[in-house]
């Protein structure tokens, strides 16, 4: 078996074993289907209420809808990351694992393939049904109610809004890899509490930090790791309304950013260390 059909046999096994990565950014839709019915009723309430602004008012459900699903779907990577290594040892199929003929190095690739590439594209085309229903269904149920129809329908372009989503996942995805390469590396190494030994150690130098310099570098660190693919992104000043246009986007800005080719260099190099300890690791 080539190593490129052991990657993808695995990725598959990742998925089959995972039912939490399909589950929750479906519920997320179905509960978003049911506000905008609602807001679609309420549609012409919500206009008045907003004189001049009913493209934006408009725009808004289909801009929240997709952003709770892909958020969901990079909180699902989270806790998939930090069981991912860890759950094979506790579980002791660790044994049965390395019994096949797949290296460490395509186990933890398959593993970090997952919060990176397979559930944030799950959850956008997730998002993508769910506004597309959005945009079928709104414009029904906000006529019905006497709201302006048309208004709804030409608000959400789902050509360049599909653009746009596919755009803000990878650069998220990139962004965000060192954080799933860290929590990868803690799911290799500790034998208890993943999640705790994860972020403690951030706690404890940012207490640190604070007592010993009064500074707080540390947090604002690691907010800007948490929203700088955004700021860096999209265009400034996009951020305060809903991302319509391509115009918006950035992308030569945010590859030119120096912390994203630092966090890329961090997540390989966690990503290595994890190869290593998943060779020697044993069952807890």
């Amino acid at each position: 078996m080539s190593a490129w059909n052991a990657l993808w046999w695995s990725i598959r096994r990742e998925w089959w074993e995972n039912r939490a990565i399909q589950v929750a950014p479906l519920v997320v839709a179905a509960l978003a289907l049911v506000g905008f019915a609602y807001f679609s009723v309420r549609f012409g309430h919500f206009v008045a209420g907003h004189p001049g602004k009913a493209l934006n008012v408009a725009a808004m459900p289909f801009s929240g809808a997709a952003s709770m699903i892909l958020l969901t779907g990079w909180i699902v990577g989270i806790f998939y990351a930090a069981d991912a290594l860890y759950g094979d040892r506790r579980d002791r199929s660790i044994l049965f694992w390395k019994s096949m003929p797949v290296s460490d190095l395509v186990t933890v690739a398959s593993k970090a393939a997952m919060p990176l590439v397979v559930i944030p594209l799950f959850a956008c085309a997730v998002a993508l049904v769910t506004q597309l229903a959005m945009k079928l269904l709104g414009p029904a149920i906000a006529a019905a109610a006497g709201g302006d129809a048309s208004l709804l329908w030409n608000a959400w372009p789902m050509v360049s809004q599909t653009l746009v989503m596919l755009y803000g996942t990878a650069i998220h995805a990139l962004w965000f890899a060192p954080i799933f390469a860290w929590l990868l590396l803690v799911s290799a190494w500790t034998r208890r509490a993943v999640l705790l030994w994860a972020f403690l150690p951030f706690f404890g130098l940012f207490a640190l930090e604070k007592l010993a310099l009064g500074t707080t570098w540390l947090l604002s660190a690691i907010q800007y790791r948490l929203v700088g693919a955004m700021t860096e992104g999209f265009a400034r000043g996009a951020l305060k309304e809903p991302i319509t246009h391509l115009s918006q986007l950035d992308p030569a800005r945010f590859f030119a950013s120096p912390n994203l080719w630092l966090g890329l260099a961090f997540a390989v190099l966690c990503l290595a260390l994890a190869v290593r300890l998943r060779r020697y690791g044993e069952p807890i």
